[in-house]
């Protein structure tokens, strides 16, 4: 099983980070990992072919907003949350917010 790469937190950008949320199935998996805290890519399927997600999970890992590690034959993703909110203070808040004000 191949190993993620998951970006260093200093190397994570805002402008990388806009461009993974602009997409509303990424909004909607960042929804659903806020809520499960860690999750398997298929639990958080949002009813789309598995290659569609995994392209998906891409992005939100590229962007730095998803850590994704290997747990036997599953990938388990969590927001990374706390180190979010230290290299952007707010933005996590604000984000999640949003989307429980407009469901």
């Amino acid at each position: 099983m191949r190993a993620f790469k998951n970006p260093a937190i200093e190397d994570i950008s805002l402008e990388h980070i806009f461009h993974a949320l602009s997409d509303p199935v990424r909004l909607e998996i960042v929804r659903q990992l806020a809520q499960l805290g860690e999750a398997s890519c298929n639990a958080v399927d949002c009813g789309r072919p598995k290659s569609s997600m995994s392209h998906h999970f891409r992005i939100l890992r590229d962007a730095g907003l998803v850590r994704t590690r290997s747990e036997g034959v599953q990938h388990m993703n969590s927001l990374r949350r706390d180190e979010l909110d230290r290299r952007f203070p707010g933005l996590m808040k604000a984000v999640l917010a949003a989307l429980r004000a407009n469901p």
